[in-house]
């Protein structure tokens, strides 16, 4: 897992392709593998979008991870009737890829205990940020409590595959 994109030795065009693939593929398990949970009045949602947005922080380090985060799961929310959500998501998923990604790049012995302390703060953003978020935009301060298992197995799931899958990819790339 090397975050050779942020050292700034490859090309611009590499690393914008990079980074569009990676935000593109971020909407695309969002959109497509996800699956709606009856949740306080508001409904909620546990998508696949933090997988790719984690591979590709642990591959290409934290602005890969923020860009991909940011981009993707934010055109998510655009496009799919979750607008609201928008900019809280741009800034909660940008957090949760710029953190993976930061540890990534700080751990070049890949230990897996570095990455779940990376994983952890993930978590606390998307918990915290997801409740702070919904909150504010439905004045109710003790019905975002129920979003926070959902939000839990949401980053835990992509996390467990993550890690592995990322693994393999860098012997490839």
């Amino acid at each position: 897992m090397s975050p050779s994109l942020s050292t700034g030795k490859q090309p611009a065009v590499k690393a914008i392709v990079i980074n569009g693939i990676a935000a593109a593929l971020v909407f695309v398990a969002a959109t497509f593998i996800n699956i709606r949970v009856p949740i306080a009045g508001t409904g909620g949602m546990i998508h696949m979008g933090d997988l790719p947005l984690f591979v590709f922080a642990l591959l290409y380090g934290r602005k890969t991870g923020a860009i991909a985060g940011a981009l993707g799961l934010t055109l998510f929310d655009l496009l799919t009737g979750w607008l609201l959500w928008a900019p809280f998501t741009f800034v909660i998923a940008g957090a949760m890829g710029w953190a993976v990604g930061s540890a990534a790049e700080k751990n070049p012995t890949h230990r897996l205990s570095v990455y779940l302390a990376s994983i952890a703060a993930a978590c606390l953003l998307t918990i915290g940020g997801y409740y702070i978020a919904e909150g504010l935009l439905y004045g109710n301060w003790l019905a975002p409590a129920g979003s926070v298992p959902v939000n839990f197995l949401q980053v835990a799931l992509a996390a467990a595959i993550a890690y592995p899958l990322a693994k393999r990819l860098n012997k490839l790339i």
